[in-house]
């Protein structure tokens, strides 16, 4: 079982068994006679391999999404990466990135990009723990426990503490990789996971264990974020309008339909890369109902990003000594388009 890794900060967070290449699916004949074909193909940088966290973008391909908006072709490339270099040096119009490694770069080297949309309104960091009478489910029960955190995702964990007022005296950092192992084994009592994978995996072995999010505990971010440079968002508007509408779609039928995604995903690369369907499925569903679907999409749409949120993304920000402003890092002027434009794409659930 597999999802995205995302990045805390500027480095990379990457698990060698996972890593394997894969191209996008066929683009719809629609696309060569559509009118909006001279808007030529979009590149999408992904953070991850094309698994369970992309069907979304699987459907808009396979169902022509992004051909009816008027796209000649969708190449979406394979991670590991933040996508920050591929966009700023022009082999990619798009990257998925989260917004903690926006910000950071934004911040530290001025970099000329935006989050112009966001698929998770929630990130999807949490401390596991086992259910157990020792269990991590407030920050207060991080003090005096051991928590084993990967390296990239040490200043992510400071932050953490920092919005919760813990010294980092006060917990004891174990250096972990990508395996949940030393939690399963009692080496350590929390675990630094994803709600959509490890947390995922080490149910899917048996283990009760409890989540502690991170976004309602102190750190509200988004993420799977796309990003694009601010040159592109003013010479290419057209085309970026044109794959956000295309991936809405997709996702409204990834919620519909999660099952129809990841027989897609398992059909075009998942057999290939030996993904487990049934885990898979579950990772799609916890991302559906935990990341993607909030109160706020309800009534603003998919991928939206409310003023609100924009805030208290940037005061997590703030809590990781990152000092940027809203305006620094959104732009949600695009999407604000695509809805006006194509007022039915709220609706999404299909009412």
């Amino acid at each position: 079982m597999t999802t995205s890794r995302l990045t805390a900060g500027v480095a990379l967070a990457a698990a060698a068994l996972l890593l394997a290449g894969c191209a996008s699916g066929p683009a719809s004949d629609a696309a060569t006679e559509s009118e909006g074909a001279a808007l030529g193909e979009v590149t999408m940088q992904l953070p991850w391999i094309l698994n369970s966290q992309f069907i979304g973008e699987y459907l808009a391909v396979d169902e022509g999404y992004f051909a009816d908006a008027g796209l000649a072709d969708v190449n979406l490339v394979p991670g590991p990466s933040s996508g920050v270099s591929e966009i700023l040096s022009g082999t990619a119009d798009l990257a998925m990135t989260d917004a903690m490694t926006v910000g950071t770069i934004v911040a530290n080297e001025q970099a000329p990009i935006k989050i112009i949309a966001s698929t998770y309104q929630k990130n999807p960091y949490s401390i596991l723990s086992l259910d157990t009478p020792n269990a991590i489910r407030t920050p207060e029960d991080l003090i005096g426990k051991k928590i084993g955190v990967q390296d990239v995702n040490l200043l992510l964990f400071g932050a953490l503490l920092t919005a919760n007022d813990i010294s980092a005296d006060e917990v004891e950092i174990v250096p972990v990789g990508y395996d949940p192992s030393p939690l399963i084994l009692g080496e350590v009592d929390g675990y630094m996971s994803f709600l959509t994978n490890e947390s995922i995996l080490v149910r899917a072995a048996g283990h009760a264990a409890v989540d502690m999010a991170f976004a309602d505990n102190g750190l509200p971010f988004v993420a799977d974020a796309i990003v694009a440079t601010d040159e592109m968002i003013a010479a290419e508007p057209e085309k970026l309008k044109a794959y956000i509408e295309g991936a809405l779609r997709g996702y409204a039928d990834a919620l519909r339909d999660p099952q129809k995604g990841i027989d897609l995903m398992m059909k075009r690369s998942g057999d290939d890369l030996g993904l487990d369907a049934a885990n898979e499925l579950l990772c799609a569903e916890a991302a559906n109902t935990q990341l993607i679907v909030t109160d706020e999409t309800e009534k603003n749409g998919l991928f939206t990003t409310s003023q609100n949120l924009q805030d208290q993304t940037i005061a997590t920000f703030a809590a990781a000594g990152i000092t940027v402003s809203t305006e620094d890092v959104f732009d949600m002027s695009l999407l604000d388009e695509v809805y006006a434009e194509h007022p039915e794409l709220k609706d999404y659930a299909g009412n």
